[in-house]
Protein backbone atom coordinates (compact mmCIF):
# COMPACT_ATOMS: atom_id res chain seq x y z
CA UNK A 1 0.00 0.00 0.00
CA UNK A 2 1.45 3.10 -1.15
CA UNK A 3 1.66 6.52 1.19
CA UNK A 4 -0.76 7.97 -0.63
CA UNK A 5 -3.63 5.48 -0.38
CA UNK A 6 -3.07 5.99 3.47
CA UNK A 7 -3.30 9.23 3.55
CA UNK A 8 -6.84 9.96 5.98
CA UNK A 9 -9.41 11.94 3.61
CA UNK A 10 -10.96 15.52 5.23
CA UNK A 11 -14.65 15.34 6.43
CA UNK A 12 -17.32 15.97 3.81
CA UNK A 13 -17.87 19.55 3.41
CA UNK A 14 -14.78 20.51 4.57
CA UNK A 15 -12.97 19.60 1.38
CA UNK A 16 -12.51 22.65 -0.85
CA UNK A 17 -13.83 23.31 -3.84
CA UNK A 18 -12.31 22.89 -7.13
CA UNK A 19 -9.48 25.12 -7.83
CA UNK A 20 -10.67 27.70 -4.65
CA UNK A 21 -8.53 28.21 -1.74
CA UNK A 22 -9.47 26.68 1.70
CA UNK A 23 -11.72 29.24 3.98
CA UNK A 24 -9.75 30.75 7.10
CA UNK A 25 -10.79 30.40 10.22
CA UNK A 26 -12.92 34.38 10.21
CA UNK A 27 -14.65 33.42 6.93
CA UNK A 28 -18.28 32.68 8.34
CA UNK A 29 -18.47 36.30 10.34
CA UNK A 30 -20.66 37.68 8.50
CA UNK A 31 -23.40 35.41 8.88
CA UNK A 32 -23.22 34.12 12.66
CA UNK A 33 -22.74 37.84 14.21
CA UNK A 34 -25.50 40.67 14.37
CA UNK A 35 -25.02 43.43 11.75
CA UNK A 36 -23.22 46.39 12.35
CA UNK A 37 -25.56 49.52 13.74
CA UNK A 38 -25.01 51.00 10.18
CA UNK A 39 -25.68 47.29 8.39
CA UNK A 40 -29.56 47.80 9.90
CA UNK A 41 -30.92 51.03 9.04
CA UNK A 42 -32.13 50.32 5.74
CA UNK A 43 -34.38 48.00 8.10
CA UNK A 44 -36.61 50.70 9.61
CA UNK A 45 -34.50 50.81 12.47
CA UNK A 46 -32.70 53.36 14.05
CA UNK A 47 -29.00 52.60 14.02
CA UNK A 48 -27.66 51.59 17.22
CA UNK A 49 -31.53 51.70 19.23
CA UNK A 50 -33.40 48.78 19.62
CA UNK A 51 -36.81 49.16 17.80
CA UNK A 52 -39.95 49.62 20.10
CA UNK A 53 -42.83 49.49 17.02
CA UNK A 54 -45.11 46.57 17.42
CA UNK A 55 -44.89 45.76 20.94
CA UNK A 56 -42.62 42.59 20.87
CA UNK A 57 -41.12 41.40 23.79
CA UNK A 58 -38.50 42.84 25.63
CA UNK A 59 -39.71 46.35 25.29
CA UNK A 60 -38.06 49.27 27.52
CA UNK A 61 -40.64 50.62 30.39
CA UNK A 62 -41.75 53.34 28.76
CA UNK A 63 -43.46 50.82 25.60
CA UNK A 64 -46.86 52.67 24.43
CA UNK A 65 -46.38 55.51 27.37
CA UNK A 66 -45.97 57.89 24.97
CA UNK A 67 -43.90 61.27 25.24
CA UNK A 68 -43.34 63.09 28.17
CA UNK A 69 -41.36 62.75 31.35
CA UNK A 70 -41.96 59.80 33.37
CA UNK A 71 -42.06 61.57 36.91
CA UNK A 72 -45.05 64.04 35.58
CA UNK A 73 -48.07 64.03 37.78
CA UNK A 74 -50.74 62.35 35.96
CA UNK A 75 -54.21 64.36 35.76
CA UNK A 76 -56.40 63.51 38.61
CA UNK A 77 -53.57 62.63 40.89
CA UNK A 78 -53.67 63.54 44.77
CA UNK A 79 -52.07 66.49 43.91
CA UNK A 80 -54.32 67.71 41.29
CA UNK A 81 -57.10 66.91 43.43
CA UNK A 82 -55.50 68.62 45.92
CA UNK A 83 -55.16 71.93 44.19
CA UNK A 84 -58.41 71.67 42.90
CA UNK A 85 -59.85 71.70 46.42
CA UNK A 86 -57.73 74.72 47.23
CA UNK A 87 -59.13 76.69 44.50
CA UNK A 88 -62.78 75.64 45.08
CA UNK A 89 -62.23 76.67 48.74
CA UNK A 90 -60.87 80.00 48.16
CA UNK A 91 -63.65 81.13 45.39
CA UNK A 92 -66.15 80.18 48.03
CA UNK A 93 -64.77 82.19 50.53
CA UNK A 94 -64.35 85.16 48.35
CA UNK A 95 -67.77 84.39 47.31
CA UNK A 96 -68.97 84.22 50.62
CA UNK A 97 -67.28 87.58 51.86
CA UNK A 98 -68.60 89.38 48.84
CA UNK A 99 -71.70 88.83 49.81
CA UNK A 100 -71.26 89.60 53.68
CA UNK A 101 -70.07 92.70 52.38
CA UNK A 102 -72.74 93.92 49.93
CA UNK A 103 -75.11 92.40 52.42
CA UNK A 104 -73.25 94.70 55.07
CA UNK A 105 -73.53 97.71 52.78
CA UNK A 106 -77.32 97.45 52.23
CA UNK A 107 -78.36 97.14 55.28
CA UNK A 108 -76.56 99.92 56.41
CA UNK A 109 -77.27 102.54 53.60
CA UNK A 110 -79.68 101.09 51.75
CA UNK A 111 -82.09 98.75 52.88
CA UNK A 112 -83.00 96.90 56.07
CA UNK A 113 -85.76 94.68 57.21
CA UNK A 114 -87.89 95.11 60.34
CA UNK A 115 -90.29 93.10 62.75
CA UNK A 116 -93.85 94.27 63.62
CA UNK A 117 -93.73 92.78 67.12
CA UNK A 118 -97.28 94.79 68.28
CA UNK A 119 -100.71 95.19 66.53
CA UNK A 120 -100.60 99.29 66.77
CA UNK A 121 -100.87 99.00 63.21
CA UNK A 122 -103.19 96.52 62.35
CA UNK A 123 -105.09 95.87 60.16
CA UNK A 124 -102.04 97.17 57.60
CA UNK A 125 -99.72 95.62 59.98
CA UNK A 126 -100.25 92.55 61.66
CA UNK A 127 -97.69 90.59 64.35
CA UNK A 128 -95.07 89.15 63.37
CA UNK A 129 -95.26 91.08 59.71
CA UNK A 130 -92.24 91.75 58.60
CA UNK A 131 -91.16 94.75 56.40
CA UNK A 132 -88.79 96.49 53.82
CA UNK A 133 -87.51 100.05 55.18
CA UNK A 134 -85.95 102.53 52.11
CA UNK A 135 -83.23 104.32 54.36
CA UNK A 136 -82.54 106.49 51.23
CA UNK A 137 -86.06 108.21 50.93
CA UNK A 138 -85.64 110.90 53.17
CA UNK A 139 -82.05 111.89 51.91
CA UNK A 140 -83.86 112.28 48.54
CA UNK A 141 -87.19 113.90 49.59
CA UNK A 142 -89.12 115.15 52.11
CA UNK A 143 -91.53 113.41 55.02
CA UNK A 144 -94.76 113.28 53.83
CA UNK A 145 -98.26 112.55 55.37
CA UNK A 146 -99.64 108.97 55.05
CA UNK A 147 -95.85 107.62 55.01
CA UNK A 148 -95.12 104.68 57.00
CA UNK A 149 -91.55 105.20 59.02
CA UNK A 150 -89.61 103.30 61.17
CA UNK A 151 -88.12 105.00 64.07
CA UNK A 152 -85.46 104.75 67.05
CA UNK A 153 -88.25 104.08 69.79
CA UNK A 154 -88.14 107.83 72.13
CA UNK A 155 -87.72 107.24 75.69
CA UNK A 156 -89.70 105.46 77.74
CA UNK A 157 -91.29 103.39 74.63
CA UNK A 158 -88.19 101.30 74.24
CA UNK A 159 -87.99 97.16 75.73
CA UNK A 160 -84.83 94.73 75.22
CA UNK A 161 -86.98 93.54 72.47
CA UNK A 162 -88.43 96.67 70.43
CA UNK A 163 -85.90 99.17 69.71
CA UNK A 164 -87.60 100.72 66.75
CA UNK A 165 -91.28 101.74 66.47
CA UNK A 166 -93.46 101.65 63.17
CA UNK A 167 -96.14 104.09 62.86
CA UNK A 168 -97.73 106.70 60.39
CA UNK A 169 -97.10 110.46 59.67
CA UNK A 170 -99.90 112.66 60.32
CA UNK A 171 -98.88 116.08 61.33
CA UNK A 172 -95.77 117.76 59.29
CA UNK A 173 -93.30 120.47 60.73
CA UNK A 174 -95.76 123.89 61.94
CA UNK A 175 -99.31 122.16 61.85
CA UNK A 176 -101.47 121.99 64.78
CA UNK A 177 -103.52 118.59 65.09
CA UNK A 178 -106.15 117.55 66.61
CA UNK A 179 -108.29 114.56 67.89
CA UNK A 180 -111.92 114.85 68.10
CA UNK A 181 -115.25 113.20 68.13
CA UNK A 182 -113.10 109.64 66.64
CA UNK A 183 -111.73 111.89 63.73
CA UNK A 184 -108.19 113.60 63.07
CA UNK A 185 -107.72 117.43 62.66
CA UNK A 186 -104.95 119.51 60.96
CA UNK A 187 -105.16 123.11 61.30
CA UNK A 188 -108.98 122.65 62.03
CA UNK A 189 -109.76 120.91 58.97
CA UNK A 190 -110.78 117.27 59.06
CA UNK A 191 -107.74 114.72 57.62
CA UNK A 192 -109.13 112.09 54.86
CA UNK A 193 -107.55 108.86 55.78
CA UNK A 194 -108.43 106.33 53.15
CA UNK A 195 -105.40 104.14 54.54
CA UNK A 196 -107.76 103.26 57.59
CA UNK A 197 -110.89 101.13 57.69
CA UNK A 198 -114.35 102.05 57.91
CA UNK A 199 -114.86 102.64 61.40
CA UNK A 200 -111.55 103.21 63.08
CA UNK A 201 -112.13 105.95 65.61
CA UNK A 202 -109.04 108.01 67.14
CA UNK A 203 -108.17 109.22 70.35
CA UNK A 204 -109.06 112.58 71.72
CA UNK A 205 -106.47 115.07 71.96
CA UNK A 206 -104.79 118.13 71.75
CA UNK A 207 -104.68 120.60 69.99
CA UNK A 208 -100.86 120.18 69.51
CA UNK A 209 -98.64 122.51 67.20
CA UNK A 210 -95.78 120.20 65.27
CA UNK A 211 -92.40 122.16 66.29
CA UNK A 212 -89.97 122.37 63.33
CA UNK A 213 -87.86 119.15 62.15
CA UNK A 214 -90.35 117.21 63.79
CA UNK A 215 -93.52 114.89 63.21
CA UNK A 216 -96.46 113.32 64.58
CA UNK A 217 -97.38 110.10 64.12
CA UNK A 218 -100.18 107.62 65.06
CA UNK A 219 -100.30 103.83 65.09
CA UNK A 220 -103.55 103.00 62.42
CA UNK A 221 -105.00 100.61 65.55
CA UNK A 222 -105.54 104.07 66.94
CA UNK A 223 -107.25 103.10 70.40
CA UNK A 224 -104.70 100.97 70.95
CA UNK A 225 -101.02 102.41 70.15
CA UNK A 226 -98.29 104.33 71.61
CA UNK A 227 -97.77 106.47 69.59
CA UNK A 228 -97.35 110.84 69.33
CA UNK A 229 -100.79 111.32 71.59
CA UNK A 230 -98.18 109.55 74.35
CA UNK A 231 -94.49 110.66 73.83
CA UNK A 232 -95.44 113.63 71.25
CA UNK A 233 -93.73 114.49 68.12
CA UNK A 234 -90.37 112.78 67.09
CA UNK A 235 -87.52 114.55 65.43
CA UNK A 236 -86.58 113.65 62.05
CA UNK A 237 -82.93 112.28 62.95
CA UNK A 238 -85.01 109.64 64.47
CA UNK A 239 -86.46 108.63 61.73
CA UNK A 240 -84.15 105.08 60.46
CA UNK A 241 -86.70 105.17 56.59
CA UNK A 242 -89.82 104.88 55.27
CA UNK A 243 -91.48 100.95 55.14
CA UNK A 244 -92.21 100.34 51.56
CA UNK A 245 -93.50 97.04 51.27
CA UNK A 246 -94.50 94.33 53.38
CA UNK A 247 -92.29 91.16 52.20
CA UNK A 248 -93.63 88.51 55.22
CA UNK A 249 -96.03 86.81 54.85
CA UNK A 250 -95.49 85.91 51.53
CA UNK A 251 -99.69 85.70 51.15
CA UNK A 252 -99.69 89.31 52.02
CA UNK A 253 -96.32 90.45 50.27
CA UNK A 254 -97.41 93.95 48.51
CA UNK A 255 -96.23 97.75 48.77
CA UNK A 256 -97.93 99.84 51.49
Amino acid sequence: MTDEQHAPAPAGGDSPAAGGERPGPLAEVGTLDAAAPHDRVGNGEEAGIPATVGGGAGGGPDDGSGSGDGDSEEPGGPEARKRSATRTATEWLALIVGALVIALVIKTFLFQAFYIPSESMVPTLKVRDRVLVNKLSYKLHDVNRGDIVVFKAPPGTETEEIRDLVKRVVGLPGETVEGRNGRVYIDGRLLEEPYLPPGVRSKDFGPEKVPADRYFVLGDNRQFSKDSTYFHSIRRSEIIGRAFVRIWPLGRLGFL
